[in-house]
C-alpha cells in the first residue's frame, strides 16, 4: 500500500513539473511586445481641472505572463515613454503601469495583447494619472452681499474677501476654509467623494451673525460641483 502511495505521488509531482516546464507564457522566445506610457497631470490650482498629458518617461512598466498572480518582468520606460519586451513565447500577456492618488495609492492600468512566435506587438497607449487633483473633484459657489451701515444700504455686490468654510457632514468641525475672489467666488478643492456642507456667516440689520449651510454629496471624481448663490447681509 506504502509503495502504491508513493508511486501515484511521484506521478503527481512530475505532473506539475512537466507542466510547470512547458507552460506557454515567458521568456525563451521569438515575440516581442512594445507600447508607450502616457502621463496625465492633474494641477490642483486648476480650477477647470484641464490636465496636461505627457510622455511617461522613467515609468515602471510591468508585464505578467500568462494568468499568473506575480508579474514577470519590469523595466523603465525611455524619455518618449516607450518600452519593450523581448524574447517572449506565444502566448497572453498582460502589461501594466500605476497611477498615484495623492494619498500615495497606487491604482494599477492594465492592457492585455496575445504574440505569436516571431512577431512585434504593439499595445494600446496606457494612460497613467498622478497630481494633487487626480482622484478628487471640486465645489464651486458664489457670495452676493448686501452692505449695510448702522441699519442703512450702502450698495450691494460680490461679497469679495468673504470667509467661506466646508466640513463632512456629521462633523463639528471645518477642515478647510477659503476667502471669496473679487469676483464673488470661492473654490474648495482636492474633494474625495462623500457628503459635506458648505457654510458662511450673514448678518442682520442689528449686525448680529449668523451661518448660513448649503449640503453637497461628491459622488464623482473629476468633476465640478456648482452650489447656489449664498446672499448675505454685510
Amino acid at each position: 500500500m506504502k509503495k502504491h502511495l508513493s508511486f501515484f505521488a511521484f506521478l503527481t509531482l512530475f505532473a506539475l513539473f512537466f507542466t510547470a516546464c512547458n507552460k506557454d507564457e515567458g521568456e525563451g522566445g521569438t515575440a516581442t511586445i512594445e507600447g508607450k506610457i502616457m502621463t496625465v497631470l492633474h494641477d490642483n490650482d486648476n480650477y477647470s481641472l484641464a490636465v496636461d498629458t505627457i510622455a511617461g518617461a522613467k515609468v515602471d512598466v510591468f508585464i505578467v505572463y500568462g494568468d499568473e498572480q506575480l508579474y514577470g518582468d519590469d523595466m523603465e520606460t525611455g524619455p518618449d515613454g516607450s518600452y519593450r519586451f523581448k524574447y517572449l513565447k506565444k502566448g497572453t500577456y498582460t502589461v501594466f503601469a500605476y497611477s498615484i492618488l495623492p494619498s500615495g495609492e497606487k491604482i494599477a492600468v492594465a492592457e492585455t495583447v496575445e504574440v505569436h512566435n516571431g512577431e512585434t506587438v504593439s499595445v494600446p497607449t496606457i494612460y497613467t494619472h498622478e497630481g494633487k487633483a487626480y482622484g478628487t473633484s471640486m465645489v464651486r459657489g458664489k457670495i452676493n452681499a448686501a452692505y449695510y451701515h448702522n441699519g442703512s444700504p450702502r450698495g450691494s455686490g460680490p461679497a469679495y474677501e468673504q470667509r467661506v468654510y466646508i466640513r463632512r457632514v456629521g462633523e463639528n468641525y471645518h477642515f478647510d476654509d477659503v476667502r471669496v475672489g473679487a469676483d464673488g467666488y470661492y473654490y474648495f478643492q482636492q474633494l474625495v467623494p462623500g457628503s459635506y456642507e458648505v457654510y458662511t456667516f450673514t448678518e442682520d440689520l442689528n449686525e448680529v451673525p449668523s451661518p448660513l449651510f448649503q449640503s453637497i454629496t461628491i459622488s464623482e471624481a473629476g468633476q465640478i460641483y456648482e452650489l447656489e448663490d449664498f446672499n448675505v447681509i454685510l
